[in-house]
């Protein structure tokens, strides 16, 4: 650590309720997504597909990015969420090297309720520790 800085008291409890807080918030997403039939990880990752900026697929790479996760293990994530009818694999437009991943419509729905049913936590993750871009609903 080339600046050393010291934390104070209150420096740590921001930590600490920020870290529980965010716990909590998975913990009630694990338990949203088990209700709709998925993983944690599959429901990630079909996000990601409908959040995905500017257009609606991504590569295999660029999910890999975005779930922090290596490129086999995201390929046998696709392989079980195309077993499921939620995503399609389709050869790159501009790149045929390239494998593009898409929605299909049961993907759609399921991230739709799935998203849905976590407002609430969100709302409550929101009032509690305030993230800079995030609005407060009214």
């Amino acid at each position: 650590m080339n600046n050393p800085q010291t934390l104070d008291k209150s420096d740590f409890e921001r930590l600490s309720q920020f870290r529980y807080r965010l716990r909590c918030f998975l913990r009630h997403s694990e338990d949203i997504c088990r209700r709709y039939g998925l993983t944690p990880l599959q429901y990630q990752l079909l996000l990601h597909l409908r959040g995905f900026h500017g257009r609606d697929w991504a590569t295999v790479g660029e999910l890999a990015e975005r779930l922090q996760s290596k490129h086999h293990g995201v390929v046998a994530l696709v392989d079980r969420c195309e077993q499921l009818s939620l995503v399609v694999r389709r050869q790159g437009r501009e790149d045929r090297r390239q494998i593009e991943v898409h929605l299909l419509e049961e993907g759609v729905n399921r991230v739709t309720q799935i998203a849905e049913a976590h407002q609430p936590e969100l709302r409550h993750l929101q009032e509690e520790t305030p993230f800079p871009g995030w609005h407060k609903s009214t």
